[in-house]
Order: structure tokens, then sequence, then C-alpha cells
């Protein structure tokens, strides 16, 4: 099973790839959710991570909040996504929404076509569209060369033990078009559970490896 640590900076990279993880979503803020890490701070985990081989997916918001960006916001994202595909991240996660709670598709287009060549993740900002609407969600992103959509499979705050039967009907959907990428409520303690459950080899968290001195 591949665990991706969500990491904020770059403080506890080095601890958790020396406890199993083997992809990580580097941040800042994870406060709000997670907003564009540092330049710097890019630089040093991708120098780290590069040497143990564990591959960075680079953050792309430019605030906390909700995922419906105005043009300047977008245009920082842009800069920002250029920025650390220069500096060489292996992938970028990001969300644009409209208003109504569908994809920003131009926003969205404009972000894919910019991160040629690098792993892209649709991040939360998934679970903020209308269930009804998702699924064809999973087709526009899958059709546009979106490798993952990392999702909790209903509201923030609910348990991830209720939302199983989602996340498989997801995961069934998807296929074998892109990855679903379930996170939030996942840590070391349950992560073999809830892959077992949903037939899943990949899992996302801030606690999915055990960073407690032992």
């Amino acid at each position: 099973m591949l665990k991706e640590f969500c990491a904020e900076n770059y403080t506890m990279i080095p601890l958790a790839i020396g406890r199993g993880a083997k992809r990580i979503e580097l941040c800042d803020n994870l406060a709000v959710g997670g907003t564009t890490p540092s330049t710097g701070v890019i630089e040093e985990a991708l120098s780290y991570a590069g040497e143990k081989s564990v591959p960075i997916m680079t953050m792309i918001r430019p605030r906390g909040g909700d995922f419906v960006y105005n043009d300047i916001e977008l245009k920082i994202m842009h800069t920002d996504l250029i920025e650390a595909k220069k500096l060489g991240t292996d992938g970028v996660v990001f969300g644009c929404l409209t208003p109504n709670g569908w994809l920003d598709e131009e926003a969205l287009e404009l972000l894919i076509d910019t991160a040629e060549g690098l792993q892209i993740t649709f991040h939360m900002a998934f679970d903020a569209i209308p269930e009804s609407r998702q699924f064809e969600a999973i087709d526009w992103l899958a059709a546009h060369g979106v490798h993952r959509i990392l999702t909790h499979g209903g509201p923030a705050g609910t348990a991830i033990e209720e939302n199983i039967e989602r996340l498989k009907a997801l995961i069934d959907y998807a296929g074998d078009r892109l990855i679903i990428l379930p996170g939030a409520g996942i840590s070391y303690k349950n992560a073999q559970s809830i892959a077992d459950q949903l037939g899943v080899s990949e899992l996302h968290g801030t606690k999915i490896v055990d960073l407690t001195d032992h």
C-alpha cells in the first residue's frame, strides 16, 4: 500500500519517509486545509525526498476557504504552478470550482495544460461538488488527464467509516481511468482496514504513518 503523507512544510518529511511514507503532499497552512508552500520549502523537500525516491506533490492553492477563485487568484496559482514545475516537483494538487459547485473548466484547463508532464491530483474541492454531479466530474477530470482525485467520500467532519459505500461507488465508477485517493480521517491505525474495505492501494493523511516516539 502506498501511503501519501500530507506534510505541512519541510519539518516532518524526513521522519515521515523514515516511517514509511511513499509519497508526500506538500503544503503550508494545514489549519485551513493546505495552501501553496514557499519556494524554499519546495526546493528542500524535493532535495530530501528525491534522494529517497519519494515523489512530492505540491499544493497549488492561494488561500483557505472555498475553491471559487477570481482572476487574480488564478493568476497566482498559474505562476505558483510554473515555479513548482521549474523546481522539479513530481506533481501538483489543485481544484477550482464555480459558485454553483461545478468544476471551473476554464481555470482547470489552464492549470492542467501548464502542469503537462506532471502528476495531477484534484484535491478535496471534489467533496464540495454536489453528489449528483460527482460521477460527471470524474468523467471530465479523467478525460482531461487528471491522475487522482483526493476525496473524503462525504462532507467534512463525517467519519471516513461512514463514507465507505460512497467511496466504493466512486472507485467503481472511476475504474482504471483515474485513482480515487481516500483521505481525511485515515491514520496508521485504521489505514489497513480502510484499504481492505475499499480494495485500494493508495491512502492519504497527516497521520498515515506513525510519527510518535517509540
